[in-house]
């Protein structure tokens, strides 16, 4: 109980700190790219927008306002944080030793999530890290569901046409959160950040380096010289390759999102008789990529930080084992 409770306090405390951050973070790091409201309506009327009147959900956030910051997205992102916050509260207001209700469920998620962890990175790295871990997978799985209820995406503000219906949303009022790629970039930002600082906390910054570009294996002689040359070079790829990782899982999540959000839409204007029946099966379908998509992104972050955080605690066994 004693476990449960602090991992449940953890949760409760990072999903604050995920409201605070990744909201203002969510705003406008890729908006350069998206048009004002006032443009996709203006290339719409001149037609020129296939793709925006063929799925009929614009490619980024939009400001709610002309020139504003607020963002669809931001809104949905809040909405997910502040509703995950007031259930834990709600769940753990009254802890009894025979859960029940929303004690019952909350406790048996974050338990489930902490031994699963735990047999993966370990039970020293998970006591430290299961509160990103723990959270970034409630918040995405709950943000990817969000973006699936009936209106999200779909009402909103758009151009008319002649005969006076509405041909498609130009400027959704909400948005699915993960379908926005500031979202997804702020949360592996993020987690680079926390990353960094567990390596350093578990290697020192001596540490790192060797785990980069230091030479592994036993060898002497010119064997030794020759695979110090070659873990160097290849020190360099790790680097690239720990330098793409907020670019890969922020488009890898954002991908999938964005693409189901768009085959929904694709199939209810396939038949518009039919608009109502032909995208439930894939309803269903996106209800597991929101499930998957959420478990993917919280496995590759936890095996980052295991592959950088475990070397230290391998070499020192070996090291002991020499002696």
């Amino acid at each position: 109980m004693v476990r449960r409770n602090s991992a449940m306090q953890t949760v409760r405390t990072i999903l604050i700190c995920i409201l605070v951050m990744f909201g203002p973070l969510a705003g406008g790091v890729w908006r350069a790219n998206a048009a004002s409201p006032a443009e996709s309506a203006e290339v719409h009327a001149s037609g020129h927008s296939e793709t925006h009147a063929e799925h009929g959900i614009p490619q980024s956030a939009q400001p709610l306002r002309e020139q504003g910051f607020v963002t669809n997205s931001m809104i949905v992102t809040w909405i997910v944080a502040i509703a995950l916050i007031v259930f834990a509260q709600v769940a753990t207001r009254k802890i009894k030793d025979v859960p029940t209700g929303a004690q019952n469920f909350w406790e048996w998620l974050v338990e489930s999530l902490y031994g699963f962890l735990e047999g993966i990175i370990g039970p020293d790295l998970v006591k430290k890290t299961f509160w990103f871990f723990a959270t970034i997978f409630i918040f995405i799985l709950a943000t990817n569901w969000f973006g699936l209820i009936p209106g999200v995406g779909t009402i909103g503000w758009g151009t008319p046409e002649a005969d006076g219906s509405l041909h498609h949303i130009t400027r959704p009022l909400l948005r699915g959160g993960n379908a926005d790629l500031n979202m997804t970039f702020a949360m592996s930002a993020i987690f680079m950040v926390v990353w960094v600082i567990w390596a350093l906390q578990a290697n020192g910054v001596g540490g790192v380096i060797m785990h980069l570009f230091g030479p592994k294996g036993e060898s002497s002689g010119v064997l030794r010289m020759l695979m110090v040359v070659i873990f160097f070079l290849v020190g360099f790829l790790e680097v690239f390759s720990i330098a793409f990782r907020p670019i890969s899982l922020s488009f890898r999540l954002f991908g999938n999102v964005f693409a189901g959000e768009n085959m929904l839409e694709a199939m209810a204007n396939l038949v518009p008789a039919l608009g109502w029946l032909l995208p439930v099966p894939f309803y269903f379908m996106e209800l597991l990529v929101g499930v998957v998509q959420a478990l993917v992104f919280m496995l590759l972050t936890a095996v980052f930080t295991m592959l950088i955080c475990m070397h230290d605690e391998d070499d020192h066994k070996g090291h002991h084992a020499a002696h």
